[in-house]
């Protein structure tokens, strides 16, 4: 199995966010959001894996600022960690102006999603390729959270 780059899954989705996405406080509904987080972990998992993948867990999510109506959000995915059958995305969410392309954050989530064969068993994923400083420190990190994980289970959290 061949080991991939970080930049091999990257997922960009982009929306433009309508009547349909607003919760009664004139905002995003956070489990649009959610949705679309999902989702972009999803595609980003797929692509490193080259398998199906289901979430097994959304391990942080915090929302730092509002989406509102027409704002367009970017969400941004990419590997942080792998294991043996089971990756760490991470997805960043902006809003972007349209006028000048500045992007402010909204939400970053980190989810673990495992590959499955063809029979809906967990599979091998390919290694990662660490080329950056900073994928290297996310990748440290990734394995801090994956530890975590790991006593919470533990604990039967």
């Amino acid at each position: 199995m061949k080991a991939k780059r970080v930049a091999d899954s990257l997922t960009e989705q982009v929306h433009i966010i309508r009547p349909s996405h607003i919760s009664g406080t004139n905002r995003l509904f956070g489990g649009q959001l959610l949705s679309w987080i999902d989702e972009v972990a999803a595609v980003t998992a797929r692509r490193h894996s080259e398998h199906d993948v289901i979430t097994a867990a959304i391990d942080n999510l915090q929302f730092k600022s509002p989406v509102y109506m027409n704002n367009i959000l970017v969400l941004i995915g990419r590997i942080s960690y792998v294991g043996t059958t089971s990756m760490e995305v991470r997805v960043d969410t902006y809003v972007e102006d349209h006028l000048t392309g500045m992007r402010r954050v909204v939400n970053r989530a980190y989810l673990v999603l495992v590959a499955l064969d063809e029979n809906g068993k967990p599979t091998e994923v390919p290694r990662l390729i660490i080329e950056t400083e900073s994928e290297k420190a996310e990748w440290e990190a990734g394995l801090k959270r994956y530890q975590l994980r790991k006593e919470r289970r533990k604990e039967g959290y």
